[in-house]
Order: C-alpha cells, then structure tokens, then sequence
C-alpha cells in the first residue's frame, strides 16, 4: 500500500510509536521515527529524501504537533499531515485541517483506519484539488468515502437528509468523480417543478437531454404515477443514464407503502447515503461559516478583521433546523451589517445572550446535551448501536428510542 513512501512519525509513546512504526515498515514505506518536535523539525525540513507524509501526536513533550505544524508553514509548504489526537483534542484537529493539515484521527483507533485515511490524502494530491464537499467532522468524512464508493460503481444512488444538509452537492461530487463526468448532470427538483411527468417525458426533456450522464431527481416520493411509470419503462429500454435521487425518508419507509413508487424502488436497486443533519456536525457548521465568510467579507467596503471565539461557540451550540441554508442566511445578513471589526454573536443571532447564548427552556438544554452526547457514542463507535448503548450505560432499546425521538438515522454501511 505504502511502497517506496517515505514517512516521518512524530509520537512519543513507546508503545504506539513501534506499533506503527513496525506497520508502516510491513506497508512498503520508508519511516523516520521521532519523540519530539525539535528533532522532527529539522527531518522535515532537511529531509535526506523527499518526505511524503508526516504522521503527528498533538501532545508532544517539549511542544505540540500543531506548533511543529505552524513552524513548518511560515518558511515553506509542509507535507501532508495526518495527525493523531484524543477526543478532547478534536477541536484543536479541525483548526489544524482548515490551516491545511489535511487529515486527523481519533484515539482509539484501529491502526487499519490511520493506513486508510493515510493512502487516501496520499492518492488525492493537494487538497485543493478535491475539497470536502460537507465538512471536517468524522461523519462528514464517511460520507466522502461513501461518495468516492457510488462514484467508482454505476448503480442509482439514494441520498438521504433533511432540508439543507447538502444533498445536492453529494450528488454533483459523485458526477463529477465517475467515469461519466463529461456528459450532462440534469436536475428535476420534483418538489417545484408544476408538471413533473411533463419535464421528464416531454420531447426534449429531461430523460431526453440526460443522454448517458446523471438523471438527479431531488425530493423522490413527490415523483407523480404518471412520470414513475415513463421512468419504469425507460428502465426497462436500457436506460443509459445514471439515477441519482434524494428525499427525507430511506427506502424502507417508501417501499412500506406500496404501489408503483416501491416497484420503482426494487428496480432501481439504490445504494444509500444519509447526511446527518448540520446539528450533529457542528464542527462543519464551524467550517461552512469559515467559507461563507471569506466571499461574503470580499464585498464589504470595510472588511472585518475576522470571526470572534464567541461567534464560533455560538454556531457550534445552534439547532440550525434549516441547515446550510439557515447558516448561509444568517451570514448574508450578518456580515453585512457587522459592526466590526469581528464578527459576532449578535451579528448572526439577534437574540442573542451575551453570558450563553441564545437562551434556551432547561427541558431542551437537557435534550440538547443528551442529544450530543448519544451522537459522541455513535461516533466513537462507528454508529454501531449496542456498542454505543453499552458506552453510555443504556439498554440497546433505550438507545434506540432515543435515537428515534431525536431524529439520529442509522447509517447503512
């Protein structure tokens, strides 16, 4: 997987250090080993051969993987970084990736998952050749290597989520890395179009126009009888287009109801790709207003200076119901019309309480904590219910209850 790569691995742990080191080694790669950031330092910058990655603990003894990392940046263009943090230090990860670090892993780990996110920033070069589409955070990432999945196969693709979770733009990055990237991408927002069955099937719509590239039908459930039955027999002709829809619910809840939609369904045969909602990611809510920003702050005659720690908490701490969509509303008007030089708080959210936040009842504090806190379990362990229930202490029921009241769709993987 590794052959001829050369790897330095900056970790002071005896015991994780050989652990990887005796991997790395068994993978084909090159690897230099050190236990602080002042001998790392000078490996990286004057390396006996190129370096194509660097593999960093943030915890260091006589400093930190992020200040090797800033170092590094302010003389020359640092390798890939891959680093290698504990729960606590995630937040600190996410500021190292938007910097250009590339990637992080979470303690603990399977040393199977650090060689996989290590191969793919490898394979994928700069990384502004091919930029997150969703976010940073670990659920954001999985649905990245589920997109690069759907891309490398031909089969319809069903992508679930609620408003504003950015399912469209999955649907254009898994175009725009399959073999069928240079013909069309067509669009049928079933849920505005007057007379669906008519802008598919009418001469010259968009079944016609689709030619071998990607039909995308957004909210798929409001598909009408009539254009169902024309996309059936279209099917059965050698279609030679690709389908890729989205809606709310999964397949499961769809085929319940029987009739044309679930015949529709079993023919197609869709692999399943669910986005969480903005409120479980909040460090990609962190992320997207970072982007937002910079555009949005080009137009202001007097640019702001920046976005200050309490805006940032503030998003972090947010419902966003509306998802993407909210966010991008709230930073056109606050950006606009901050004061300056920082953006904050109440520039996104006029109710705002300086000492908290937008104040919330104490009923949905508690909701709001428990909430985040089953979403940590899940994620710790890879969604994996009775594993996440035994985390927190919790029958695999109760989990599951939960779970269901607060909207956490399980991921098929």
């Amino acid at each position: 997987m590794l052959n001829g790569l050369n790897i330095i691995l900056v970790e002071d742990d005896e015991i994780m250090g050989g652990s990887l080191m005796q991997r790395l080694k068994l993978e084909g790669a090159t690897v230099s080993w050190h236990k602080q950031t002042r001998t790392a330092l000078g490996a990286i910058r004057t390396p006996r051969m190129p370096v194509d990655a660097v593999i960093s603990d943030i915890r260091l003894p006589d400093g930190s993987g992020e200040e090797l990392f800033t170092t590094l940046c302010q003389s020359t263009t640092p390798p890939p970084f891959l680093f290698v943090t504990g729960h606590g230090g995630i937040e600190q990860a996410v500021r190292l990736m938007k910097a250009g670090a590339i990637d992080y892993v979470a303690k603990p780990f399977e040393i199977s998952v650090l060689l996989e996110r290590l191969a793919n920033l490898l394979a994928v070069g700069p990384v502004d050749d091919l930029p997150p589409v969703l976010g940073i955070s670990p659920a954001a990432r999985r649905i990245e290597d589920l997109t690069q999945k759907a891309a490398a196969s031909d089969g319809a693709v069903l992508i679930l989520g609620g408003p504003g979770t950015g399912k469209g733009l999955v649907a254009r990055r898994i175009h725009e890395m399959s073999d069928r990237c240079a013909a069309p991408f067509v669009t049928v927002n079933l849920a505005r179009e007057p007379d669906a069955a008519a802008a598919l099937l009418k001469p010259g719509g968009s079944l016609e126009r689709v030619g071998e590239g990607v039909l995308y039908l957004h909210a798929l459930p409001l598909l009408p009888e009539a254009a169902q039955a024309g996309l059936l027999a279209m099917l059965e002709s050698d279609f030679p287009a690709r389908i890729i829809a989205s809606c709310r619910k999964g397949a499961t809840e769809i085929v319940a109801r029987g009739g044309l939609g679930a015949e529709l369904f079993f023919r197609l045969g869709m692999m399943e790709i669910a986005v969480p909602p903005l409120s479980d990611r909040p460090e990609d809510a962190v992320w997207l207003m970072a982007r937002l920003f910079g555009a949005m702050n080009a137009h202001r005659a007097v640019p702001l200076d920046g976005i200050s720690g309490l805006t940032e908490e503030a998003v972090r701490n947010h419902d966003w119901a509306g998802g993407g969509r909210e966010l991008r509303a709230r930073m056109v008007r606050g950006v606009a019309n901050a004061a300056g030089p920082l953006l904050q708080p109440t520039d996104l959210f006029p109710d705002y309480i300086a000492d908290g936040g937008p104040l919330r009842t104490l009923a949905e504090a508690r909701e709001a904590a428990e909430r985040r806190h089953i979403v940590t379990a899940l994620e710790r362990c890879d969604r994996q219910v009775g594993q996440a229930a035994k985390l927190l202490g919790v029958s695999r029921t109760t989990l599951w209850d939960k779970m269901q009241k607060y909207g956490l769709q399980r991921e098929d993987r």
